[in-house]
C-alpha cells in the first residue's frame, strides 16, 4: 500500500519541496533544520538533524507561513488568472509540506512518545488550516471564475485538469456550504482528526503492549529454535525473566500459527488477535469506532451525500456505492463457498490424524501448510531458505526492474538515516542520469506501524525541478545477530508489491506537483504495484534470485512449478478474508448518522451475517477495531480499492504475457503510458490509453479460482 499522506493541505494543494529557499523569521525557525530545503542530493532530507523539538515550531510557521501566502493570493487586486492563482497555490506552503512529509513519515516508522503527543497537537491543527484555506470565499471565487472560463483559457491538458481538480477539490471540501455549515463542518473536521490519531496511536499501543505470553518452550513447539530464543529474549525485556512473549502483528491472522503444534497455543494466540481494541482498558477502540462513523456521517450529510462511502466513492474511479457493492457481493457467494470446501480438506487431516475438533480459525494456518504439503509436496520451510533478504532486494526486485525499465542501483552509505537498519540506494535512469533515491527500511520494530507501504520525502515536479525521494517499509522480523533474514512467501511478493508503488513514484513525469506519481484514485493506486508482483515468480527474475543462501544453489524447477501450480491454493480462504474486511469497510461507511450503531461487535457480526460471509474460520483480514486502513483515515470507504486495482492488474499481467514478458519495449509502454503520468488525467482514461480498452474481468476469476 500507500501510506496515505497525512499532509492535509500539502496533499490537497500539491505543493512540493523547491530549491528556493522560502524565508522564515530567524526567531522562531533560528538552527532549526527544516526551516529550509535540504542541502543534501535531491533534498533529502537532513535526518542527523533533524530532533523531535524541531517539529512543533516549523509546524507552527508553516502554518502561518502559508496562510500569509494563501491571504496575498486570495485579496490580490490582480484578475484571477491560472498563474496568479492555481500556480500560486502549487508552490504555497512548502515550509510546511516539508515538516509534514518528514513528520509524518517518521511517525509511521520511527515513532515514539514525543512524536506521538505531537500528532495528538497537530491533527486538529492541521485539519483547522485546510479548512481555513478550502473555505475562504475570496479564494474559491477566483478558483470558480478560472473554471467558469477554462476553454478560453487555451490551457495545456495538464494545466486544465489541475484547474479542474482544484475546483473539484473546493467543492468537496465545502467551498459551496453556508457560513453556518463551513462553521459546522469545520467542527466536525477537527473532531474527526483527533479521532483518527487516538485509533491509530491506541492499535500501535496495544501491538506493543499485547502479546502471547507462554511459560515453557515447549508451548512454542513447531517454531524454529531461533523464534523461540527470539520469544525468550522479547520477555525478558518486558521483565518476564524465565516466560516467552510472541508479539502479535496487525492482521487478523499471525504467522507462528502456522508453525505451533500446540493447538491450545495457538487458541490462545488468535483470540489475543482477535480480541484487540475491544477488550476493556486503554487501547479499547470501539467508542472510538462509533464517533468516528457518526462524525464522517455527519460530514457527508453536511456536504449533500447519502453517507460517507457516497461522499468517498464519489471522487474515485468507482464513483458510487452501487459499483462497490456490486464487485463485493458477486465475489462473495463464491469466494466462501471456495472457503468452505478448502475447510473440508482441513478437517480431512484432522480426522485422519484424530483431532478430535472441527477446524477454527486458529487452525487454517497450520492445517493449510499441512494440505499444501500433501497436494503440493512442500511447505513455506522449504522455500524460505532460497528467499534471503538482500538477494530478493538485489538480485530480483532491482533486477526485474532493470530488466524491464533499465534502472540501475548503487548502494550509499554517507546520507543519515533514521535508524541503522535503513538502507539508501541511487537510482539511475537507463540513460545514465539519476532518477531517484530510493530508502528500504524493511525490519519490524515496536516503534514502527504494522503492514507495508510506501511514502515520498520528495515527490517529482518539473515545477519545483524535484526528484522522487522515496522510500518502502516491510516489517520482516530481524533474526538474532549473525543469522540470516529468510522470507516467506508472502514477504516476497510483498517486497515486489511495495517497490511497484516506489516505481510509481520515481517514474512520475509531471509538472504540478498536485499530480505527482500515486497522487491518482484510491481504487487506482494499488494497480501498479500489484502488476509488479507478477516478477516475483517471473521465471528469469526467481531464477535470478532464490538461491540458497547456504550454498548458492538455485531453488530446484521441481519446487518452483510447485510453488507456481499452488497459486490458486487457500484462494478461499484469502478472497473471503480480504471481502469480509472490505465488506465491513463499506457498511460502516454506508451508515447515515441516526443509523451508527451503540454495539460496534454485534454490529460487525451482523454485518457479517447479512453479507454472507460469517464463516468462523476466516475471520475478516481486519475486525473493525484494529482496521486502521478504515479508521486511521486512509483507505476509509475504499479497503475495497485492492480488489478493483487487481481486475486491472489480472487483465495487465495478461497484457505483458501476450507481449512477451519481461521486455524493455513492454515496460517502457507502461512506464510512458501511465506510471510516468502521475494523476494527468483521468484513471480509467489512462488504463485505457496503455491497454487499448476497458478492463475485463476474468483474468481475474480465473487468478482466485472463482470462474
Amino acid at each position: 500500500m500507500t501510506r496515505p499522506h497525512m499532509l492535509v493541505i500539502a496533499a490537497a494543494l500539491g505543493v512540493a519541496f523547491s530549491q528556493t529557499v522560502l524565508a522564515a523569521p530567524a526567531a522562531a525557525l533560528a538552527g532549526n533544520p527544516l526551516a529550509t530545503a535540504s542541502t543534501l542530493p535531491f533534498h533529502y532530507p537532513a535526518f542527523d538533524k533533524i530532533k523531535d523539538e524541531h517539529f512543533l515550531p516549523a509546524f507552527n510557521e508553516g502554518m502561518r507561513v502559508q496562510l500569509k501566502e494563501i491571504d496575498a493570493i486570495a485579496n490580490s487586486k490582480a484578475a484571477p488568472s491560472f498563474d496568479n492563482t492555481i500556480v500560486a497555490m502549487e508552490k504555497s506552503g512548502q515550509l510546511l509540506t516539508r515538516v509534514q512529509t518528514v513528520f509524518y513519515n517518521l511517525q509511521g516508522a520511527n515513532t515514539n512518545d514525543k512524536l506521538d503527543a505531537i500528532d495528538s497537537e497537530m491533527s486538529p491543527k492541521l485539519a483547522a488550516h485546510s479548512d481555513a484555506i478550502y473555505l475562504n470565499p475570496k479564494l474559491w471565487a477566483r478558483v470558480k471564475s478560472l473554471y467558469e472560463k477554462r476553454d478560453a483559457l487555451k490551457l495545456d491538458a495538464e494545466a486544465k485538469h489541475l484547474l479542474e481538480r482544484y475546483h473539484t477539490d473546493f467543492i468537496r471540501a465545502g467551498a459551496n456550504l453556508s457560513v453556518a455549515d463551513k462553521e459546522k463542518l469545520k467542527a466536525v473536521n477537527g473532531t474527526i482528526a483527533k479521532l483518527q490519531t487516538t485509533f491509530t496511536q491506541n492499535v500501535l499501543k496495544e501491538t506493543n503492549a499485547s502479546g502471547l505470553v507462554v511459560d515453557t518452550r515447549e508451548e512454542l513447539a513447531g517454531m524454529s529454535a531461533a523464534a523461540i530464543d527470539a520469544a525468550a529474549a522479547a520477555a525478558k525485556t518486558k521483565g518476564l525473566d524465565g516466560k516467552f512473549f510472541v508479539a502479535v502483528v496487525n492482521t487478523s491472522g499471525q504467522p507462528p500459527l502456522a508453525e505451533l503444534t500446540n493447538r491450545a497455543t495457538r487458541e490462545k494466540l488468535m483470540a489475543l488477535s482477535l480480541a484487540r481494541g475491544s477488550h476493556g482498558g486503554e487501547f479499547d477502540n470501539r467508542e472510538v469506532v462509533l464517533k468516528i462513523a457518526k462524525a464522517r456521517a455527519e460530514k457527508a450529510t453536511l456536504l449533500g451525500y447519502e453517507n460517507f462511502a457516497a461522499y468517498s466513492l464519489e471522487d474515485q474511479t468507482a464513483h458510487d456505492t452501487a459499483s462497490v457493492n456490486k464487485l463485493l457481493t458477486e465475489l462473495a457467494k463464491p469466494a466462501v463457498n471456495n472457503a468452505k470446501k478448502e475447510a473440508a480438506d482441513l478437517q480431512a487431516v484432522v480426522d485422519a490424524e484424530k483431532g478430535g475438533f472441527q477446524i477454527g480459525a486458529a487452525d487454517w494456518a497450520f492445517y493449510t501448510d499441512k494440505v499444501r504439503a500433501q497436494r503440493f509436496a512442500f511447505d513455506e520451510n522449504q522455500l524460505k531458505p532460497y528467499f534471503e533478504l538482500d538477494n530478493v532486494l538485489t538480485n530480483g526486485v532491482f533486477y526485474a526492474a532493470n530488466k524491464l525499465y533499465g534502472l540501475s542501483f548503487k548502494e550509499r552509505k554517507d546520507l543519515p538515516v533514521y535508524n541503522p537498519d535503513v538502507r539508501v540506494f541511487d537510482v539511475f535512469d537507463a540513460d545514465g542520469k539519476q532518477l531517484a533515491i530510493f530508502l528500504a527500511d524493511m525490519y519490524a520494530r515496536s516503534n514502527k506501524q504494522g503492514g507495508a507501504w510506501m511514502n515520498e520525502y520528495v515527490s517529482q515536479s518539473s515545477l519545483m525541478g524535484t526528484h522522487s525521494v522515496v522510500a518502502n517499509h516491510l516489517n520482516i522480523p530481524k533474526p538474532p545477530a549473525g543469522e540470516p533474514t529468510l522470507l516467506t512467501y508472502d514477504e516476497v511478493k510483498t517486497a515486489f508489491h511495495e517497490f511497484g508503488h516506489a516505481l510509481h513514484g520515481m517514474f512520475s513525469n509531471v509538472k504540478y506537483p498536485h499530480f505527482s506519481g500515486t497522487s491518482v484514485p484510491r481504487d487506482f493506486v494499488e494497480y501498479p504495484s500489484q502488476v509488479n508482483e507478477m516478477w516475483a515468480v517471473w521465471p528469469e527474475v526467481l531464477g535470478n534470485y532464490a538461491k540458497h543462501y547456504k550454498t548458492g544453489a538455485p531453488m530446484p524447477k521441481e519446487l518452483l512449478d510447485k510453488v507456481i501450480a499452488s497459486k490458486k491454493f487457500n484462494q478461499g480462504f484469502m478472497t473471503t478474508e480480504y471481502l469480509s474486511a472490505s465488506l465491513l469497510d463499506q457498511r460502516w461507511h454506508q451508515l447515515t448518522p441516526a443509523q451508527i450503531p451503540t454495539d460496534v461487535l454485534g454490529f460487525e457480526a451482523q454485518s457479517l451475517k447479512d453479507m454472507g460471509v460469517d464463516f468462523a474460520p476466516v475471520p475478516p483480514r481486519y475486525r473493525t477495531t484494529y482496521f486502521s486502513h478504515s479508521f486511521s483515515g486512509g483507505y476509509s470507504a475504499g479497503y475495497y480499492a485492492y480488489l478493483w486495482s487487481e481486475k486491472l492488474d489480472a487483465d495487465t499481467v495478461e497484457w505483458f504475457k501476450e507481449n512477451g514478458g519481461l521486455q524493455r519495449k513492454n515496460g517502457d509502454w507502461f512506464r510512458a503510458k501511465l506510471l510516468s503520468r502521475g494523476g494527468t488525467d483521468d484513471a480509467m482514461n489512462l488504463f485505457r490509453n496503455f491497454r487499448g480498452r476497458d478492463p475485463v474481468i476474468e483474468p481475474l476469476l480465473e487468478r482466485r479460482g472463482l470462474k
